[in-house]
């Protein structure tokens, strides 16, 4: 809840402005009084009047403002208040953030307060997947703001769908309330300013137009595994063959069908201080894949394919003089031979942890919802029980965490 809480709201200028006027009735449900800064590109798409009128207080628009200026505005606005929440973010309002411009009284504010920062980006996703953005949200991640979304979606104003529409008013009013009891503070969210990349699912590997090679992964354990990297404050690249599942909330996702692509995508991503290459990618496709169908000729012979490796993603990350994350984290599923297979996985591919699982079918692990994993280092082997995907996931987090910390120390 937000009882009794001052909340600072900054609107700036897009589309997605329109949805700030559910945020305060959002923010006021759960007890909160909010005062709102408007940009001067917020106001071309909502009215000062009907923000006025939601926050039921004065909406402030202009640094050079007499009356609101006479006992120093926006020092007391940065300073009075118990959480700057900025919705929409736009990409030209996190660029002045990391450079300390205060050219009006939004950046103003910003600049001058020491209050925890909520950031809500929405943009187009070719400006969120840029790499001057990207360098921007990392730099403001380092600075301990805290974000929430953006999830992917369809743009408002173009059509376009991908990464970068505004967070649903009551996800942002959650994460404001979990921000300011605590649970979401810097202090308490390990991964606040790492960057962590993540496979997750199969790979289909085309034969003809309508037929590939394939596994029978379902994606469950990557997935949860960055939804709880993103939870604990890591951006999180998430890369991910097709799968049926949906993508977690504020996780950055990239769709990929083949290893080649998925590869491509893995080295777009980096650098990174973390990856965990979890996705099941399939070692062989065919040498040309046929651009018509293949019919049966009648002989009751199959085709002759041609097979070819597919590209060793780990191994080439982990070998790699340049992208190799500080924490590089690779995924073992077996039927046999278990440790020893991970063994032999963690030195050829100078991975620092293997997570083996056996997949035998009859573990029911492959699409299920729960997993039974060791950890293979070259520390030992750290058994863990039969626990949820979603609970391995959390350890597995937390051990990343711990790692992280205990390498900034050394």
């Amino acid at each position: 809840m937000l009882t009794n809480k001052r909340v600072v709201l900054i609107i700036s200028g897009g589309i997605a402005a329109y949805k700030s006027l559910d945020l305060i009735r959002r923010l006021r449900e759960r007890g909160a009084s909010v005062h709102a800064i408007m940009t001067r590109g917020a106001r071309e798409f909502v009215t000062p009047l009907a923000v006025g009128a939601l926050t039921a207080q004065k909406v402030y628009t202009d640094l050079f403002d007499r009356e609101a200026e006479q006992d120093v505005g926006h020092i007391r606005l940065a300073r009075d208040y118990d959480l700057i929440l900025i919705a929409p973010a736009t990409a030209d309002l996190m660029a002045k953030m990391v450079h300390g411009i205060a050219d009006d009284l939004a950046t103003a504010v910003l600049l001058a307060s020491d209050k925890p920062v909520l950031i809500a980006p929405a943009m187009n996703p070719k400006m969120w997947d840029n790499p001057a953005t990207r360098r921007n949200v990392e730099t403001l991640h380092a600075d301990g703001k805290h974000f929430i979304g953006p999830n992917r979606g369809e743009m408002a104003e173009s059509g376009e769908a991908g990464v970068g529409r505004m967070a649903e008013p009551l996800e942002i009013a959650e994460a404001a309330s979990k921000l300011l009891s605590g649970d979401a503070d810097a202090g308490t969210r390990p991964l606040s300013g790492r960057h962590i990349v993540i496979t997750s699912g199969p790979t289909h590997e085309p034969i003809d137009p309508v037929r590939y090679i394939a596994n029978r992964s379902s994606g469950k354990q990557g997935h949860a595994i960055a939804a709880a990297a993103a939870e604990a404050g890591a951006r999180v690249t998430l890369i991910s063959g097709p799968v049926s599942i949906p993508d977690p909330q504020g996780v950055d996702v990239i769709h990929v069908e083949t290893a080649v692509q998925m590869l491509d995508a893995v080295t777009s991503a980096l650098p990174a201080d973390v990856a965990v290459m979890a996705a099941a990618v399939a070692d062989w496709r065919v040498a040309s894949e046929g651009s018509q169908k293949i019919k049966k000729d009648g002989s009751g012979k199959p085709p002759a394919l041609e097979m070819v490796e597919n590209p060793d993603i780990l191994a080439t990350i982990g070998h790699h003089e340049s992208l190799r994350p500080a924490l590089l984290v690779g995924f073992a599923a077996e039927t046999q031979n278990l440790i020893d297979n991970a063994r032999s996985k963690l030195e050829r591919k100078k991975a620092d942890w293997i997570v083996a699982n056996d997949v035998s079918p009859e573990t029911g692990i492959m699409g299920g919802d729960a997993n039974t994993v060791r950890i293979v280092s070259s520390d030992g082997i750290d058994a863990w029980p039969a626990l949820n995907k979603s609970e391995v996931a959390r350890r597995l987090v937390v051990r990343i965490a711990e790692a992280l910390q205990a390498d900034s120390q050394n």
